[in-house]
C-alpha cells in the first residue's frame, strides 16, 4: 500500500502528522513511545514522541508550556491527567522549531540537544569530557531522573539530572553541597508560568557548612530558612515533630555529611503517591502531592507561610495588599514594567514610573518634586537612617536633596529610600496599624497651581451645574433601575455589594420566602435583578452588637474567602439595627433535610454512598481552608449539618463560617440554645478552656458517624424520654468488623464500599478523642479520605467507653437537656 502513495501524498502525510504531535503536545504529553533509551541510533524527536520509563512513570521528550512559543526538552510525570514538567534541560535556551530538532547522542558521547540535523554546536549538552563515540546512552527512569551511562553497563552513570536539579527536587535525589568543589546543587523557580528560564527564587543547603536550607532572593538575599537539622526535624520547622501535621514516616528525610559532600535526600514509603518538592514561581518552596480525583496537585506543606513573607515578591515600586486582587499593585503614578508577566501573576519586575522626577532631570525652574503619603504600611526593610534631620520637614528636605532617593518616613527619626523600594505592604485592611511613607513624584503628577488652577476650577464648577441640573431631571426616572444594575454589576465583578434594606425588600419581594431559621437568624429566598434572576439566599441576623464600622470590616474579611467547599458570600445590608447577609443560594439545601428524611419530601432524595464520600471529603477540604489557608485561621464554631449545604451538583458548601466574628459574646448563646447543636460540641466547650480549630474537627467526626448512618447520633425514641446513641455503637462495631450494621439502611449492599465506610469511621472515632491534641488536624482528615494517607483505629474516647457500657446495661439516660429530633 505504502508503495502505490505518489511523492505529493508523502509529503502531505508527513506534513500532517506533524501538525497532528504538534496540536496534541499543546494539550496534553504524547506517550506513544514505549521505550527509555536514547542510543546513538536512535535519538529523540518530536515526530517520534517521549522516550517512557520503564514501569511508565516518567516520560522525557518535547513539551511547551502554557501560553508559550518556546520548545523544550523536559520530564514530566506520564500517567496523569495534568502535564507537570519536573526538569528542563535547556531552560535558557529554548528551541522554536522542535520538528527539525532532536536530543542525541554525539560523537563525543554526549547528550546534546541540536537545533536541526546539520548543526554542529549544540544547544544544550550534559558536557561530560574524557568519553568516547558510541559508549554511552541515555536512560530516563521510573524515579524521573535522567543518566548518561555506559553503554555496556547501564548501572555506571556518567551524568544525572538529579545533578542539575530545576525547580523540582523529587523523591532520591539528593540536594546538598560539595565540601572539595565547594559548589552546591540548588533548586531555581521558574522565571514564570510559562516560561522555564530560572527565576529569583531558589533554595539551597548553607553555603557556609550548617545543616540549614536558605530561602534566596537573588542569590543574595536570605527570607526563610528551615533551621538546623535535629536528626529527626528542623528547628525551623516544629510541624515536623508532629506526625499529624507533618508525618516523618510517609516523607522520611536523611542527611548524610560525608568527606566529599553534606546533602539531604527523601523517600516516599508509598510508591503509588505522587509528591514533588518545587519553588514556586511565587517564591514559596512546596511539598505538592498529586490528588487524581481531583485533578490537581494539593499543597502538602509550604513555607514561608505567608505569601506577602517572600521577599520583593511584588517588586521595586509596587505595594502588597491581602484584600486587593492581584495582591500586587503599582503604585500611584508608576505603572507595570513587564505587563504581560504582569497578567500571568508574575509581579517580581515591579513597576516604573510614568514621570521622571524633575529636580533631577532638568526640570523648569520653579518645578519641584513632591510626595503623596501613605498611612498604614509596613515599611520597607531597606532605608537608611538620618541622624541630622530633626522633624519631617527637614526628613522631606534630605530626600529632595539627593536624586537617588525616592521616599522617606519620619516617626521620631528619619528614613530615606533610594532606588526601586520593596517589600511594601499596605496593612490598613488587617487593622495592624503601621508607618506612614511618603513616595516621591515628579510636580507634573500633582495638580497645577495660580490662575492655571483657578481657570480650571471655574470650568470644571460651570461644568457641574449643567450636570447637576441634567442629572436631577434624570434622576427620578432612572434612580431605582441604577441603584440595581450598579449593585448587579458589583456582584458579578467579585466584590461585596452593599445593599440597602430596600433594596433586600425587592430582592426578597418582601421577605415572602422562608427558607429555614435558626439560633443565627431566619433566611429567606430571593434573586437578583439580572437577566437570569440569579436565586440568592438572604439571612437576616439576629442580636448583632457590633458597630457599624466594625461589622463591615468582619464581613469584607469574610466576603474576600472563595473556596468551592464553602458558601460564597456576595453582599450585605448594614442599616441602623438591622444586619442581612446575601449568599449565593444552594437548591439542594442544607445536608440534614437529606440524610434524615423519612418520607417523600419534596426535593429530597437518599443519598448514595459515592455522593456522601465525597460530601465529607468536600466539607473536611473547606475547613482545612478555614483553618490553614485563610490570612486569620477561622475557627466555624457549629458543624452539624444543618450548616452543610448541597449545590445542584450535590457538591458540599460550609455555610455561617465567620459568624463567629459578627455575633460576638451572644455566640456562645446561639450555641447553647440551637437547637441540635449541643449534640456536636466538643468537650473543651463544657469544662470552659480554650477554643481551637480542633473543636471543629470534634465536630466534624460526630457529624460522620451521622453522614453513615443516616440517623443523628442523639434521639429520643417515641416509647419513652430516653437516647439512643449511635457512636457507641459505631465505635464497637467498628472494633468488632461489622461494618454493614453502620451503614444507612436505606442504601443497597451493592453500592456501598465497606473500605471507604471502615476509613471514615476511623477518621470519625479519631477526631472525637476527648484530649483535642490527639485529634488530627483538617488537612490530615483530607489526606486520609484522599487515600494517600492510612490512619489505624483510634482508641476509643473514655466518654464513649461510658456509653457503650451503659448502653449494654439498656441504661441510656444521658444528656436529658439535648432536644434532639
Amino acid at each position: 500500500m505504502a508503495s502505490s502513495m505518489t511523492p505529493l501524498s508523502h509529503a502531505f502525510a508527513s506534513v500532517l502528522f506533524v501538525v497532528i504531535g504538534l496540536v496534541a503536545l499543546r494539550g496534553a504529553p504524547l506517550r506513544a513511545a514505549a521505550a527509555d533509551t536514547l542510543s546513538v541510533d536512535q535519538p529523540l524527536s518530536l515526530s517520534h514522541g517521549p522516550l517512557v520509563s520503564k514501569r511508565g512513570k516518567f516520560a522525557l521528550g518535547f513539551f511547551q508550556p502554557d501560553n508559550s512559543g518556546h520548545w523544550y526538552i523536559g520530564i514530566w510525570y506520564n500517567k496523569i491527567s495534568k502535564q507537570t514538567p519536573v526538569w528542563v534541560a535547556n531552560r535558557d535556551s529554548p528551541v522554536s522549531s522542535p520538528e527539525s530538532s532532536r536530543l542525541a547522542i554525539s560523537s563525543d558521547g554526549n547528550m546534546v540537544l541540536v537545533a536541526d540535523n546539520n548543526s554542529r554546536s549544540a544547544i544544550w549538552s550534559t558536557n561530560v569530557t574524557n568519553i568516547g563515540s558510541g559508549q554511552t546512552v541515555g536512560v530516563i527512569l521510573d524515579t524521573g531522573n535522567l543518566v548518561l551511562a555506559d553503554a555496556s553497563n547501564t548501572s555506571v552513570m556518567l551524568w544525572q539530572s538529579f545533578d542539575h536539579l530545576g525547580d523540582t527536587w523529587l523523591p532520591g535525589g539528593k540536594l546538598g553541597r560539595g565540601k572539595l568543589t565547594g559548589g552546591s546543587t540548588r533548586l531555581v523557580a521558574w522565571k514564570s508560568y510559562s516560561d522555564p528560564a530560572p527565576g529569583l527564587f531558589s533554595i539551597v543547603l548553607d553555603p557556609n557548612g550548617t545543616s540549614q536550607y536558605l530561602v534566596m532572593w537573588n542569590s543574595t538575599r536570605q527570607y526563610w530558612t528551615s533551621g538546623n537539622w535535629t536528626g529527626s526535624s528542623f528547628t525551623g520547622v516544629p510541624e515536623m515533630t508532629s506526625a499529624d501535621a507533618y508525618p516523618t514516616s510517609m516523607y522520611p528525610f536523611d542527611y548524610v555529611d560525608g568527606a566529599d559532600g553534606s546533602y539531604f535526600t527523601y523517600t516516599i514509603t508509598d510508591d503509588s503517591v505522587l509528591t514533588r518538592f518545587q519553588v514556586d514561581v511565587m517564591g514559596q518552596i512546596k511539598v505538592m502531592t498529586w490528588v487524581e480525583s481531583a485533578g490537581e496537585w494539593m499543597p502538602f506543606w509550604s513555607q514561608p507561610k505567608a505569601q506577602c513573607d517572600v521577599y520583593s515578591l511584588c517588586g521595586p515600586f509596587s505595594v502588597w495588599a491581602d484584600n486587593s486582587l492581584p495582591s500586587c499593585r503599582c503604585l500611584r503614578g508608576f505603572r507595570e514594567r513587564r505587563p504581560q508577566a504582569w497578567l500571568e501573576g508574575d509581579h517580581t519586575a515591579g513597576c516604573s514610573r510614568d514621570t521622571a522626577l524633575q529636580q533631577c532631570g532638568g526640570a523648569q525652574k520653579g518645578k519641584k518634586d513632591g510626595f503623596y503619603a501613605m498611612p498604614d504600611v509596613k515599611l520597607p526593610s531597606d532605608g537608611e537612617g538620618v541622624l541630622a534631620a530633626g522633624n519631617a520637614d527637614e526628613c522631606g528636605l534630605a530626600c529632595l536633596g539627593n536624586c537617588s532617593c525616592t521616599a522617606y518616613s519620619y516617626n521620631g527619626s528619619c528614613w530615606l529610600w533610594y532606588g526601586g523600594f520593596i517589600n511594601l505592604q499596605d496593612m490598613s485592611s488587617i487593622g495592624a496599624g503601621g508607618g506612614t511613607i511618603l513616595i516621591r513624584l515628579a510636580a507634573s503628577e500633582f495638580s497645577t497651581t495660580g490662575s492655571k488652577k483657578k481657570l480650571i476650577i471655574g470650568v470644571a464648577a460651570a461644568a457641574a451645574v449643567v450636570a447637576a441640573v441634567t442629572v436631577i431631571v434624570l434622576v427620578s426616572v432612572f434612580v431605582l433601575r441604577s441603584t440595581r444594575v450598579k449593585a448587579l454589576r458589583r456582584v458579578e465583578a467579585g466584590s461585596l455589594t452593599a445593599f440597602t434594606y430596600r433594596d433586600v425588600q425587592s430582592l426578597t419581594k418582601r421577605f415572602s420566602e422562608k427558607l429555614g431559621g435558626g439560633g443565627f437568624g431566619s433566611v429567606f429566598k430571593g434573586s437578583l435583578p439580572d437577566a437570569t434572576a440569579t436565586p440568592v439566599a438572604v439571612k437576616k441576623l439576629e442580636s448583632v452588637r457590633q458597630g457599624e464600622k466594625q461589622f463591615r470590616a468582619e464581613v469584607s474579611t469574610i466576603g474576600t474567602i472563595q473556596h468551592v467547599n464553602l458558601i460564597r458570600l456576595l453582599g450585605f445590608c448594614s442599616e441602623g439595627t438591622r444586619r442581612l447577609l446575601v449568599y449565593e443560594h444552594m437548591p439542594n439545601g442544607s445536608l440534614d433535610k437529606h440524610l434524615f428524611w423519612s418520607g417523600s419530601s419534596h426535593g429530597v432524595v437518599v443519598l448514595g454512598w459515592e455522593a456522601r464520600y465525597q460530601i465529607a471529603l468536600g466539607i473536611a477540604r473547606g475547613l482545612d481552608y478555614l483553618h490553614e489557608k485563610c490570612r486569620d485561621c477561622i475557627i466555624h464554631c457549629d458543624i452539624k449539618p444543618e450548616n452543610i449545604l448541597l449545590d445542584k451538583a450535590l457538591v458540599a458548601k460550609v455555610a455561617d463560617f465567620g459568624l463567629t466574628k459578627l455575633m460576638g459574646r451572644d455566640f456562645s448563646r446561639v450555641l447553647t440554645t440551637m437547637r441540635g447543636t449541643v449534640g456536636y460540641l466538643a468537650p473543651e466547650w463544657l469544662t470552659g478552656t480554650a477554643i481551637t480549630t480542633k473543636a471543629d474537627v470534634y465536630s466534624y467526626g460526630m457529624m460522620l458517624f451521622e453522614i453513615v448512618s443516616g440517623r443523628r447520633n442523639a434521639r429520643r425514641r417515641q416509647d419513652s424520654s430516653a437516647v439512643d446513641f449511635f457512636r457507641p455503637l459505631a465505635a464497637r462495631m467498628l472494633a468488632e468488623g461489622e461494618l454493614e450494621g453502620l451503614v444507612d439502611i436505606r442504601l443497597g449492599s451493592d453500592d456501598v464500599d465497606l473500605a471507604e465506610v471502615e476509613r471514615v469511621c476511623k477518621v470519625a472515632c479519631w477526631c472525637i478523642q476527648d484530649d483535642e491534641s490527639a485529634r488530627p488536624s483538617m488537612a490530615s482528615v483530607v489526606q486520609v479520605l484522599e487515600g494517600l494517607v492510612e490512619v489505624s483505629l483510634q482508641p476509643v474516647p473514655r466518654s464513649l467507653e461510658v456509653l457503650i457500657t451503659n448502653q449494654t446495661n439498656n441504661n441510656v439516660e444521658f444528656f436529658s437537656g439535648l432536644s434532639p429530633e
